[in-house]
């Protein structure tokens, strides 16, 4: 694998400013042009590697330096990045904004410097002409380290005003790489956790990212972003692509240091099925995780909540992530044959991960909904926001973790689970205050907390143990 990979990032001065629509019309259109592109979204945000996924053919990846540590963002970049012609890295909020209180770590510019890859700036100018200048002057000098190769000006409103913010940005030194008019087939709709996922979208998501491909081939200098992508030279620090296999043959991050191990592979012995939720119902997994089970010696297979009455056959795990079951808590209501297969393996002492929408799924209620009844306890939607990365410590032996083990994590959700911690908690929790929450019962480990198991490949590698002995 060359290190060499020709690479962008997208960002912005802020939230808003259009890099979802930018970085995907980007991906689309190079991958109209015959490139092989690889699509990559800093943060731990799992809706836009959707349609990143929609628009090159190939497996949207998360770059998050807060929940891997930055020592993994090149090699996994790098991982995603095999075999394709550039790559493409959509941005999280405004350039410099990381996580909190951690100065610049995780943020858009620290994995652009990370992968010493040039950044093109996204600036809303809807509002402003001449005011451009100063804001594209300010992001480009505010760290040294991070290069800004060029603008792109969205939400441009006619001619007059283009010409109006080209010739200001003409003293800023940085130059003009594309100019987009307001265009409202490009819109992706939005409810209470951000965009419509693809999978719920069917067509119209594809006729979206088409109209991104198109605004974006005709606004933007392609040739000029394309030379901009082949000068990044290599990836600093002579990373070698992560791979699964070797992830789960080595020892954890954790191991001598935190309590973590982990049983070692079994070699010779049976091939566990771990059967992964997904559908419109949970949209949300690190591509990564099914890579690590399957590298761990399990036979992964997909299943879909709202469709399926059983589960995959042989189904010896169970892995549950995250997506939108309080959209669709009626139609997995209606679906009481899958839900009491689920009991049953549960409550058999099977492995079962579950995290955020399977932490609602597994509950005896959700909404008023009879959900699969594996946890005491009952979810309702709320009016609050719960957002932020968290620290972690499991409290006790699951089957992901020993206890004492550390990780981070990051929650996302407008939901409240009562109780909200188990008899005993799945994780001790740091911020944003002390608390437990979660919980552990025979094989279950569920809990609200989005963890990337890049970070600690012994949790996948346990996983699979415990479905071979279980």
């Amino acid at each position: 694998m060359r290190s060499s990979v020709p690479r962008l990032v997208i960002a912005a001065p802020a939230s808003g400013s259009g890099k979802t629509t930018v970085a995907t019309g980007l991906m689309a259109a190079f991958a109209a042009r015959g490139l092989a592109v690889s699509p990559h979204k800093v943060g731990p945000d799992y809706i836009d590697p959707g349609y990143h996924a929609l628009a090159t053919g190939r497996t949207g990846r998360n770059l998050d330096a807060y929940l891997c540590g930055p020592e993994l963002i090149a090699p996994l970049f790098l991982h995603g990045a095999r075999g394709c012609d550039l790559a493409v890295v959509e941005g999280v909020m405004g350039l410099y904004d990381g996580a909190a209180g951690e100065g610049e770590l995780a943020s858009t510019a620290h994995v652009a410097k990370l992968l010493g890859a040039p950044v093109v700036l996204v600036v809303d100018a809807s509002s402003q002409s001449r005011s451009v200048a100063a804001l594209v002057h300010g992001f480009a000098s505010w760290d040294p380290g991070v290069r800004v190769g060029g603008v792109i000006l969205n939400k441009v409103g006619s001619d007059r005003h283009e010409e109006l913010l080209r010739e200001a940005l003409d003293s800023a030194g940085v130059p003009v790489l594309g100019a987009l008019r307001r265009a409202q087939q490009v819109d992706t709709p939005s409810r209470h956790l951000g965009l419509v996922p693809v999978a719920e979208r069917g067509s119209a998501a594809v006729e979206a990212v088409a109209a991104m491909a198109a605004q974006v081939s005709a606004g933007c200098d392609m040739a000029a972003l394309e030379a901009l992508a082949r000068a990044a030279g290599p990836v600093p620090g002579g990373s070698a692509p992560w791979t699964p296999a070797s992830s789960a043959l080595h020892p954890t991050r954790s191991a001598g240091r935190r309590g973590q191990g982990g049983p070692e592979p079994s070699a010779g012995k049976p091939t566990p099925v771990v059967a992964v939720a997904g559908g419109p119902a949970f949209t949300f997994s690190y591509a990564e995780h099914t890579e690590l089970l399957a590298a761990a010696g399990a036979d992964v297979v997909t299943f879909d909540p709202l469709r399926d009455e059983q589960l995959p056959e042989g189904t010896a795990g169970l892995v549950i992530g995250g997506g939108f079951p309080e959209v669709y808590a009626g139609e997995l209501a209606a679906n009481e044959p899958l839900r009491k297969a689920v009991a049953e393996l549960a409550l058999g002492g099977a492995p079962v991960a579950a995290e955020c929408a399977g932490l609602l799924y597994l509950c005896r209620e959700l909404d008023g909904q009879p959900m699969c009844g594996v946890l005491d306890a009952t979810a309702r939607m709320t009016q609050r926001l719960t957002l932020g990365y968290r620290e972690a410590v499991a409290v006790g032996d699951s089957v992901l973790a020993v206890a004492g083990t550390r990780m981070r994590g990051h929650e996302f959700h407008r939901t409240v689970v009562e109780p909200g911690a188990g008899a005993a908690p799945a994780w001790g929790v740091r911020a944003p205050v002390r608390r437990v929450e979660g919980f552990v019962q025979q094989g279950v480990h569920a809990s609200y907390l989005h963890t990337h198991w890049a970070a600690e490949p012994g949790v996948a590698r346990r996983f699979v143990e415990r479905c071979r002995t279980s």
